[in-house]
Order: structure tokens, then sequence, then C-alpha cells
């Protein structure tokens, strides 16, 4: 392993709760604006790469709820939601530009919420401890 990749797997593990979210949030957003540029180059195989990615990035979003809380069940709802529109995104023949914009607004929406949460309540996010899959 090359010295910037430790580097970057060290600041990893050194996060928070609440920077580790922020950061799933931003890399589903970073995927599903490289995803519209692929789309628009015909790039296909590299579209469905980012749509998958911006799938499962959000399955796990899903998995990590806490359903303690009241909100999980709203949140859990959301990202059924998100799924079910990145599954329509890539269906057919025609895929749906249009709707990548709203579906990283509505992530993006969510992450302002828990970033303001953090901030709030110190790092106390509604997530359960669960194993990282690749």
């Amino acid at each position: 392993m090359n010295g910037y990749s430790q580097y970057k797997e060290k600041s990893i593990y050194s996060m928070s709760g609440s920077e580790l979210l922020l950061l799933l949030f931003d890399e589903a957003m970073r995927r599903l604006t490289r995803a519209e540029k692929s789309l628009e180059d015909k790039n296909y195989k590299d579209f469905e790469d980012c749509i998958h990615r911006t799938t499962k990035i959000v399955r796990y979003l899903m998995d990590i709820l806490n359903m303690d809380y009241e909100i999980s069940y709203d949140l859990r709802r959301i990202y059924t939601y998100l799924i079910y529109d990145l599954s329509r995104v890539t269906a057919g023949r025609e895929r749906r530009k249009d709707e990548i914009g709203r579906i990283r607004h509505i992530l993006s929406e969510l992450r302002e919420g828990f970033e303001g949460a953090s901030k709030k309540v110190n790092d106390m996010h509604v997530v359960r401890e669960r194993e990282v899959r690749g």
C-alpha cells in the first residue's frame, strides 16, 4: 500500500461517526454527479457503475439505522424510496437523467440535516455498529 493510501485509510479510521456519515452522503452525491456526466458522454458502463455504487451507499445507510428511534422509520422510508428511484433511473432503454438531480437534492437535504443535528448533539447519530461490506 502506498503512502497516500495509508494516510487516507488512517484518516478514515480516526473520523467520528457523524463525519463518516457525512462522507457517505458526499460520496453518494459525487457518484450521482459523475453518473450524469457519464450519461452525457454516453459512457453507459460508468453510468451504471455510479448508480450501482450510490444504491449500495443508500442501502448501507438503511442498514445502519438504529430502529430504536422513531425518526429511523421515516429515514428508512426515504431510503427505500431513493433505492426505488435509483432503479428507475437505469430501467429500460431510456435512462432518466432528470431524476438524478432530484435524488442528489434529497441526499443533499438529508446530509444538511445530519450535519446540523451532529453539531447540536455532539456526535450522537441514530446508527448502530455494523460491519463494512464490500
